[in-house]
């Protein structure tokens, strides 16, 4: 044998809630006080550089918890059958809509697109439950998960 290799499946995990500090309403006074009142302490505690450290650690995070709301990401889901084409004209129906008023051509140009992006997802959500039901035997478990989908 010349080389043995161990395979190893790599895929995205699908990510799902995340929590992410919001730093611009951070309350910033009392950030300032509570880290000029532990920096004495910190200072002066501490016979290594990484004991020091390790302190230095614990308040910086101590201090997020305490003074820096944070919130939850939920992840964008778009059903399944999206494809780059849906994707691309909700991108330009967006970009449109957030230039509507600038004269009637932006407002035509609005209702256009969002004409077009409707049909798209409509083609496309009935050529994905096609190929849905055209599959035998699992066709009707995978068919009872996109209306639960749905259902969400």
């Amino acid at each position: 044998m010349i080389l043995e290799v161990d395979w190893e499946e790599n895929y995205c995990e699908p990510q799902g809630e995340r929590v992410v500090a919001v730093y611009n309403r951070a309350d910033i006074l009392g950030l300032q006080t509570f880290l000029r009142d532990k920096f004495a302490g910190w200072a002066s505690n501490g016979s290594s550089v990484e004991e020091i450290w390790n302190n230095f650690k614990n308040i910086v995070y101590e201090s997020l918890e305490r003074f820096v709301p944070h919130k939850t990401l939920r992840k964008i889901s778009d059903p399944e059958y999206y494809n780059k084409e849906i994707k691309r004209l909700e991108s330009n129906v967006r970009k449109a809509y957030n230039i509507r008023k600038s004269g009637v051509h932006c407002t035509e140009k609005l209702k256009q697109l969002s004409k077009q992006l409707l049909a798209a997802k409509k083609s496309a959500q009935e050529a994905f439950l096609k190929s849905l039901l055209s599959k035998e035997g699992k066709c009707w478990s995978d068919f009872y998960k996109y209306v639960k989908e749905i259902g969400k």
